[in-house]
């Protein structure tokens, strides 16, 4: 099942560029040129207007329309939520001569765009060639500020080649975009005004009231004339630019955005905020805000960059990766999650899964410690909802959602909403690793622990105990491989659950020493008793975790080993996606799997597995895995690298880093990867780097790809910034900040302070 690179791209260890435009490319360019800063995206289409095939995208974290669903039984949800296209701050409309400019339409040459991760800026240039003969260079500038979260700035400047004259632009703010997932528009305008030399429009979406600001403010050179202009969704001005051949004119638009989902707020007040927000942040002047973005980044460059002599692609993808994981969440807006295609597209609505404490965390716990404990406050924040949500399933405790924007479950398909449990136990995890890695209990006791206890409760009255074998576990489910539906006691969800209820209990007896009237005020508060501790104590060490011991392999749920076999590799590429092309009852019924189930188990504790039964797990389900799932290449490489097999550990390492800047999937037209993006940077860091961090201390047994020269890669570990550095003759790790801490390297400790160590790396065993 061949899956061949798109390249098209030029390879540059800090940019990615695209020289000469290809309409056929052009929505897989809008998606990897696409700017964020965790508050609001843009995708990187044509702010001039194109004709051609594009999704102008513009898209602000958290908010979200809705729409109804037919739901004929109880469980089954009745609407399901989405993140809406929102307005075009960006927009554009240059003319000339009675000649607009339009890249499907007009004759251009010279076309070249760029997107720069030291400045974080995005850049577009080409010569418009009229049709009186006149050329004009255009440069297209645009980045959203990562110091300033509601301020998007962008910045066009003209040069005539041949010719004196004027051009015409309108530029503004439009709230007629068409949402394309849905096929039809969400806003419906309240206000537009100009004022104190700001043009300005406040609109609110069709069915949750959900409410976006936003204004702008114009500062151009050679400004002719300049006069605003309205219609029903938009505001703007016409201005007209005097051009002087081979001299360059510039316009400036510099727009805040200030999205308000708080329904008690009336009109006005949102409407007084957002001009407030405006007439602090529009002035600050282009330049300025340029300087604040390149001072943002090189920060994030020194504390983040992973570097890699040897590989100039892998070095510019894994930079791509750190680059797009800033831009989507750096943990300046509490109560904010990751959706699976970041601010990118509409492909899964905009919503957060299980990725995210599983794939996601990991990044920022070691990278960002403060963003990793604000997506654990979403889950908590949410909380209340996932306490509904448990109760329509007949259940107690919390059960949070498969997909969702704001803590309500959005996932209209009932096989995945219902039976996908494993969401509860990735918070879960999650909630361990952070404070394993970062030692925040203060985190663990005053919000942690009672999502814990929830989670716990839900575990406890979704299983069953089985009436042969006397052992606990579930039933009709559906684990992380989704090409197995209504299966029981799949090998996954019960090892995480049970590993969930022994966590727990023991921070409730931590807390109890430590916090002991926080610990007695949750658990009145809570109603938590002896004799429930004491149920979940007993479903954890009855737990069902099926296994053939004679092979050691873990059967990925009750019957999997007698299922029928399909040779996957005899599958005709021209049938993928296999759920474009097969009918949809087809795929569960073989041991074919869509993503690494078992395996995901292992890497998340790896300590608790021997290399012979990781070996033997991998061989097993290797072969079985359709890799349909982009979470997949990257935890395969990770074992692949663990148990000795090198070239497959690079092989899949290297579809998991550029999955999007070479479209493997052919589909980065929808929006990027972004948790592939972040299982790209523990590929690295888990595999090559050997880290494993489920244990009291972090675990390291590095390797280096034959290809390579030398790689390192910081991480933040208890407050202490480590650097790790391997070449081909040794591993070097140094405390750069912070105390010296322990750390196990090829199975022996060492005591790591700012001196540093150096191992041999002829001291690796592997296979």
């Amino acid at each position: 099942m061949p899956k061949i690179a798109d390249k098209y791209l030029q390879v540059n260890p800090w940019k990615v560029v695209e020289e000469g435009f290809d309409p056929v490319r052009n929505r897989v360019s809008e998606s990897i040129f696409s700017l964020g800063n965790e508050y609001m995206g843009v995708r990187g289409y044509p702010e001039e207007g194109y004709g051609g095939d594009s999704l102008l995208g513009s898209y602000f974290n958290g908010l979200f329309e809705e729409s109804k669903v037919a739901a004929h039984y109880k469980g089954i949800i009745k609407s399901l939520r989405f993140m809406v296209n929102a307005v075009d701050w960006l927009y554009t409309r240059i003319t000339m001569d009675g000649e607009t400019l339009d890249l499907a339409g007009s004759r251009f040459s010279d076309f070249r765009r760029e997107l720069d991760f030291k400045s974080g800026i995005y850049t577009r240039e080409l010569v418009w060639h009229l049709r009186n003969g006149k050329d004009i260079k255009l440069r297209f500038e645009r980045f959203v500020s990562m110091t300033v979260s509601n301020l998007g700035c962008q910045r066009i400047v003209f040069e005539p080649l041949n010719f004196s004259g004027t051009v015409q632009v309108r530029t503004g703010l439009d709230f007629s975009v068409q949402h394309e997932d849905q096929g039809r528009g969400y806003w419906g305008t309240l206000k537009r005004q100009e004022t104190g030399g700001m043009s300005g429009i406040l609109a609110q979406t069709v069915n949750t009231k959900n409410r976006l600001f936003s204004a702008f403010r114009l500062e151009a050179s050679d400004l002719l004339d300049s006069s605003p202009v309205e219609s029903d969704c938009f505001i703007g001005r016409n201005i007209t630019l005097k051009l002087e051949q081979r001299k360059s004119t510039t316009l400036d638009k510099l727009a805040v955005n200030y999205a308000e989902k708080d329904l008690s707020l009336d009109h006005e007040s949102v409407w007084q905020k957002g001009i407030e927000l405006a007439g602090q942040y529009a002035g600050i002047g282009y330049d300025k805000a340029a300087e604040q973005q390149l001072a943002y980044w090189t920060r994030v460059w020194k504390s983040s960059d992973i570097v890699i002599e040897g590989d100039p692609e892998n070095q510019q993808g894994i930079r791509f990766c750190i680059f797009q994981m800033y831009q989507t969440y750096h943990g300046d807006n509490p109560g904010f999650n990751i959706g699976a295609k970041g601010l990118t597209g509409e492909a899964y609505r905009g919503l957060a899964f299980w990725d995210t404490e599983s794939y996601c965390l990991p990044f920022y716990i070691f990278n960002n410690p403060k963003a990793a404990k604000s997506l654990l406050e979403f889950r908590y924040k949410s909380l209340p909802y996932a306490l509904q949500r448990a109760k329509e399933l007949d259940c107690e405790g919390a059960f949070y959602p498969i997909a969702t924007i704001d803590g309500t479950e959005s996932c209209d398909l009932w096989q995945h909403s219902n039976l996908q449990l494993h969401v509860g136990t990735a918070v879960a995890y999650g909630i361990r690793h952070y404070v394993n890695i970062t030692g925040d209990t203060g985190f663990l006791y005053d919000k942690g622990m009672e999502m814990l206890i929830q989670i716990s409760r839900f575990y406890a009255t979704r299983g069953q105990f089985g009436q042969k074998t006397g052992e606990y576990g579930y039933f009709g489910v559906m684990g992380p491989d989704e090409f197995q539906l209504m299966v029981n006691n799949n090998c996954y969800i019960n090892l995480m659950a049970k590993k969930m209820f022994e966590y727990t209990l023991d921070v409730i007896r931590q807390m109890r020493d430590e916090e002991t009237a926080a610990f007695e005020a949750l658990a009145e508060r809570l109603g938590l008793t002896e004799q429930e501790m004491a149920d979940w104590k007993h479903k954890a060490e009855t737990m069902k975790i099926p296994q053939d011991r004679e092979s050691g392999v873990y059967e990925e749920h009750d019957g999997f080993f007698d299922m029928p076999h399909l040779d996957i590799r005899a599958i005709p590429v021209t049938e993928f996606p296999l759920y474009s092309h097969w009918s949809y009852d087809r795929l569960y019924r073989y041991d074919m799997i869509k993503q690494p189930d078992v395996l995901m188990f292992m890497f998340l504790y790896s300590g608790q597995f021997t290399l012979e039964e990781k070996r033997a797990n991998y061989d097993y389900y290797e072969p079985r895995c359709i890799h349909e799932s982009s979470l997949s290449p990257s935890i395969h490489s990770i074992i692949a690298a663990e148990i000795g097999r090198p070239e497959e550990a690079y092989k899949f390492f290297e579809f998991a880093t550029r999955l999007d800047l070479d479209n493997y999937n052919r589909n980065t037209r929808e929006g990027l990867h972004t948790t592939s993006i972040a299982a790209a940077w523990m590929n690295i860091v888990y595999g090559f780097g050997g880290m494993r961090s489920d244990g009291e201390k972090l675990v390291f047994n590095p390797s280096i790809p034959e290809r390579w020269e030398h790689y390192s890669f910081p991480i933040t570990f208890q407050g202490t910034k480590l650097a790790v550095e391997v070449n081909k003759e040794y591993a070097t790790f140094r405390a750069e900040s912070g105390e010296p801490v322990d750390i196990s390297l090829y199975g022996q400790t060492y005591r790591v302070g700012s001196e540093g160590i150096k191992v041999s790396l002829d001291q690796v065993k592997i296979g």
